[in-house]
């Protein structure tokens, strides 16, 4: 019999450094509940949440999962994340809908690189999180040892709940403390006071606090995201898992369910058994029903035909998706990862730097190469970072952030599509950006015109960060309205195909920072004057005439081609640093800052993205494994020397790019 849902839900994400047990802890929290029969294993390929094939073989997330179960009055929907540096852009739109966290670190290997990257993420977004020292049976298991680094370079703000024993044993046990235990009182007391001067004020003046004051306090700033309790166990033996649920019910926020005009965000879009669109969306606000239609960014719109809400270990057909739940959507076959609509419909804020590099996939068998582009051409749609595209060889292109990005990539399009791929060497993303100002027009009945079209625009150096921006000046009188119907449709057209064109400069690279304008526009009719005279103009004409005025206005204005930088963030040991900033200092990076506490030091330049995978790679090496990197998208500037061209670039007229 089906357990009904709870009408609260908390939408709960589990983070973790790769192999320190997330997604085992996944499956632990799913068996005690009573959603699952026995715990899955990574080793085996059996969890609930690492469904693809290569996820099983490797043993790691790579795609954000959801499943669910009930907790007291709730219903908790576990999103398990990737844990891979390469996922996250995956990590990060995940955040956005949670409403609580749990950091998953080992108690062997402690705080490691990626738990310091999360924790900051975390912190950064304001989410209520939780810690879990995992693996306490392991050998080498040190509880004590671990506080003290999530203190010194997590947060200081911390709770511990608990005490393990037998640690480094399959017996190894969490006791959680009581709340009426002094030690416990004392040390609670003292946490809760850095963040509320009334308490600090009671605590030096003596006046103690009730345990059920502590409580309801602990939990105001655990949900404030200023306070993290700590709790330790095993997830593989399930010792001290029933303590981190019973925190969970204590500490973290159920999400709020507002009524009104559904507002919502697909984290999540995969393909169904038919090939179509399933998307996952967490509900903010409002209900979405079957049949309901919904408006997506950019003027897309979808019609959901099938709903599913996770109850009882499987995704079940549902009439609605209520406020605060995640749920699947089917029939929208436009959405991409990060739409939103209602209130949530805003752009998706980024916090992270975007791919840097690039390389061309090309299929082993040739004749898969139409099926190449459509299933690359899906995969952007799970994940719209990819950007594929194809080159003037009609070789696609994807961007990456790593080699196990690539290798996901591959194994997707082997598994999924049946298509076995192979990879260019990976080369770093560049932009061009106009020099001057340019300007071009083709007119109509004239001998270098073969279109029933005039168009004319001009192209000049727009503010760093504005991407492309299109006006016109032509008055209405001059544009064929009896095609487009409004101003604003045929302007729309006419910047379409400006788009398209400037999407590959002189040297293959997008034009971007730059202000197009149409300043002149005409069409002809039969029974106008001699300029204008001839065949009806159609919209042919136009799409035909509009890249070859863009690309001469481009050609006149000539193009700097610009390389990315990024602004990173190194924490390492300080008997490191020195050596790094060398590194740095060879690379031409320019230091940004520099502070030291105790046994660490960090960090800020500002770095060529083309060394940024140089500096991943020699990173671990350099600073024993401690190095965490950290690094956000900060401009671009002008490449030295050569300008470089874009793989598989041939220029519109196939002959060498000029300087």
């Amino acid at each position: 019999m089906r357990t009904p849902p709870s009408d609260r839900s908390l939408n709960l994400g589990v983070l973790a450094h790769v192999d320190a047990g997330k997604t085992t802890l996944t499956e632990r929290l799913l068996h005690l509940a009573g959603v699952i029969d026995a715990p899955g294993s990574v080793d085996s390929g059996t969890t609930q949440t690492d469904s693809l094939a290569l996820e099983r073989r490797r043993g790691i997330t790579i795609k954000a999962a959801v499943v669910a179960f009930p907790l007291d009055d709730l219903t908790v929907n576990v999103v398990d994340t990737p844990g891979h540096p390469d996922f996250i852009a995956e990590v990060e739109r995940v955040l956005g809908v949670l409403d609580g966290a749990v950091l998953v670190l080992s108690a062997v290997e402690g705080v490691q690189p990626q738990t310091r990257i999360l924790m900051r993420a975390l912190q950064r977004l304001r989410v209520p999180t939780l810690l879990f020292v995992n693996k306490i049976d392991r050998v080498g298991a040190d509880l004590d040892r671990v506080v003290d680094a999530i203190r010194t370079r997590l947060t200081p703000d911390v709770l511990p709940m608990g005490t393990a024993a037998g640690l480094g044993s399959r017996a190894a046990t969490f006791t959680a403390y009581r709340a009426d235990d002094d030690a416990f009182r004392e040390r609670e007391t003292v946490a809760l006071a850095e963040h509320d001067e009334a308490l600090l004020a009671a605590y030096v003046e003596g006046r103690d606090r009730t345990t059920d004051q502590l409580l309801a306090e602990a939990v105001v700033q655990t949900r404030d995201a200023v306070l993290h309790p700590v709790f330790a166990g095993s997830a593989a033996t399930g010792a001290g898992v029933p303590e981190l649920m019973a925190g969970i019910a204590a500490f973290l926020p159920a999400a709020p369910r507002p009524d009104g005009q559904p507002s919502g965000r697909v984290f999540k879009v995969e393909r169904g058994v038919a090939g179509e669109k399933v998307a996952y969306v967490r509900m903010f606000a409002g209900s979405v029903r079957t049949r309901q239609r919904l408006e997506l960014p950019d003027g897309r719109v979808g019609k959901v035909s099938g709903l599913q809400v996770f109850e009882d270990g499987r995704w079940v057909r549902a009439e609605e998706v209520g406020p605060g739940r995640i749920g699947r959507l089917h029939g929208l076959a436009a959405v991409r990862v990060g739409d939103g609509f209602g209130d949530a419909a805003r752009a998706e804020e980024h916090h992270f730097a975007p791919p840097t590099l690039e390389a061309s996939v090309e299929a082993v068998d040739v004749a898969q190469r139409p099926a190449l582009r459509v299933a690359l051409a899906q995969l952007a749609d799970q994940d719209p970072l990819i950007a594929a595209r194809l080159d003037d060889d009609g070789r696609p292109t994807v961007s990456l952030y790593g080699k196990v990005q690539q290798e996901v990539i591959g194994s997707t399009l082997l598994e999924e599509y049946g298509i076995e791929v192979t990879f260019s060497d990976a080369s770093v993303l560049h932009v061009e950006r106009p020099r001057r100002r340019g300007e071009a027009v083709l007119r109509l009945n004239t001998a270098e015109n073969p279109y029933q079209a005039t168009i004319g625009l001009t192209l000049e150096p727009g503010p760093p960060g504005s991407g492309l921006v299109f006006g016109t000046t032509v008055p209405a009188r001059d544009m064929p309205l009896y095609l487009f119907r409004s101003v604003e449709a045929f302007s729309a057209s006419i910047e379409k195909h400006v788009r398209r064109e400037l999407a590959h400069g002189r040297y293959g690279w997008e034009v971007t920072d730059c202000v197009v304008t149409m300043v002149e526009a005409s069409y002809s009719v039969a029974d106008g004057p001699p300029s204008k005279r001839g065949p009806t103009s159609t919209s042919f004409d136009y799409r035909k005439v509009t890249p070859i005025v863009a690309r001469r206005a481009l050609d006149d204005a000539r193009t700097r081609v610009c390389e990315p930088v990024l602004r990173i963030d190194l924490e390492v040991p300080t008997e490191d640093a020195a050596v790094l900033q060398g590194l740095l200092g060879r690379w031409g990076a320019e230091l940004a800052g520099q502070t030291s506490s105790g046994e660490l030091t960090r960090l800020e330049a500002r770095l060529l993205a083309s060394r940024l995978h140089e500096l991943q790679h020699q990173l671990p090496d350099l600073t024993g494994g401690e190095g965490v990197l950290e690094a956000r998208f900060d401009g671009y500037v002008p490449v030295r020397g050569r300008p470089p061209t874009r793989l598989g670039w041939v220029s519109p007229d196939r002959t060498a790019v000029g300087v």
